[in-house]
């Protein structure tokens, strides 16, 4: 693998929202981007329970991590955890030396100002943009276009502007970075976060897992403000109380910023003897709670951001081919297509009756499963998602391969 990695030169991936390699499409793309000959090299925070050594080597690539606190008290909050990220990273940037690509992945809207460095010694800089961030910060803060909205657009763009590629995880995202970004076509590049189907196995089901109730409702995935895990008890609330549905057990799997908030408001629902929060698990477990779940929950509300983003829990429902209910979201139906029944935006209502409508019809679930799982064992496949990234490169560093697969 060393004398591969001579052959194209040294990757330095800047993260600073997760951990490495917790952070799967961050971790998909360090491997990827090894086995095509690059010397891989992550920056990125401690975790809390995982990933927590400093430095750490894992399949070839060299993780070099440094300790964050989470942000608290709003906007304030992240300006000092993104102070405090960019501190650490400048400094592990200077122990990693002289690269020939910069990678940097959002939010923040900040690692441009590390990047002029590493590009006036030669490096390209490709902006790998997870999340649209003025969206972002709206859909957070609910604080309208002031000054803070203001600053976060004027971010974004100097960054589009340093850019001399940019990865953007679908279609949305691209026409944000050729409208807003001014960027041009040939430079960017639609690498979609799909999951490695081949982590995603099915295994035998466990009844004990569903509390002695018929079903098994599951959620995966962050708990943030924006992910509507709210949304999603609410509708579990209806569907218990206005629907008239209490045959089944519910469990959230993951953690977040709000975490415990949702802890508390399931108590004040009612919920508590019905609705389980596991926390981050183990991916064995994981796949437990996915093979046994009869219908998954996408409750990401309708929102600037939400809108046009592509959630990494429909598509490792997909990958389980499990049946899902989504709000009516733009790239929801891009990357779910009849995978999902979709509510009106934010109707926790009628969400819980296409829960319940799922529930009575196991054919189809099946179905809708089974088109779910073809879709990311397909069109849109992480092998699919990794020559497109190979491609960015390629334009990236002026070779050949410019034209844009998706």
């Amino acid at each position: 693998m060393a004398g591969k990695a001579s052959s194209l030169g040294k990757v330095l991936i800047l993260v600073e929202n997760l951990s490495v390699p917790f952070d799967r499409r961050v971790w998909q793309e360090s491997l990827a981007l090894r086995d095509a000959g690059w010397e891989v090299h992550v920056i990125c925070p401690q975790g809390t329970k995982r990933d927590t050594e400093p430095e750490a080597e894992i399949d070839g690539v060299r993780i070099h991590r440094y300790p964050l606190r989470a942000a608290t008290g709003g906007p304030l909050g992240y300006l000092r955890e993104y102070g405090a990220a960019l501190w650490h990273t400048r400094r592990l940037a200077r122990r990693v030396g002289r690269v020939d690509v910069v990678h940097a992945c959002n939010p923040p809207d900040l690692f441009f100002l590390l990047a002029g460095g590493l590009r006036r010694r030669g490096a390209k800089f490709v902006f790998d943009q997870h999340d649209l961030v003025p969206e972002l910060y709206l859909s957070r803060f609910n604080r309208g276009k002031d000054l803070l909205y203001r600053v976060v657009c004027f971010l974004e763009r100097r960054t589009y502007r340093a850019a001399d590629v940019v990865i953007a995880t679908n279609e949305s995202y691209r026409q944000v970075a050729l409208t807003r970004g001014g960027k041009r076509p040939e430079q960017v590049f639609v690498v979609r976060s799909a999951p490695a189907v081949e982590r995603f196995r099915q295994v035998p089901q466990e009844p004990g897992l569903r509390k002695g109730k018929p079903y098994l409702l599951c959620y995966l995935g962050v708990m943030g403000p924006q992910d509507g895990v709210d949304y999603a008890l609410r509708a579990l609330a209806r569907l218990r109380d206005e629907v008239g549905r209490d045959d089944w057990h519910a469990v959230f799997v993951g953690a977040g910023d709000t975490f415990d908030d949702m802890v508390a408001l399931a108590r004040r629902l009612g919920l508590a003897e019905q609705v389980e929060f596991t926390g981050r698990i183990p991916d064995e477990d994981l796949l437990r709670y996915l093979s046994t779940a009869d219908v998954c929950l996408s409750p990401d509300p309708f929102n600037p951001l939400n809108d046009v983003s592509t959630m990494n829990k429909v598509m490792e429902y997909m990958a389980m081919a499990r049946p899902m209910v989504s709000f009516e979201l733009r790239e929801a139906r891009v990357s779910a297509g009849e995978a999902a029944l979709y509510a009106p935006g934010n109707d926790e209502l009628e969400f819980a009756k296409l829960v319940a409508r799922l529930l009575d019809d196991p054919d189809e679930r099946a179905r809708m499963g089974a088109i779910g799982r073809e879709r990311v064992a397909g069109p849109l496949s992480w092998e699919r998602s990794r020559e497109a990234l190979i491609a960015a490169y390629q334009a990236a560093m002026g070779g050949a391969g410019q034209t844009r697969p998706e």
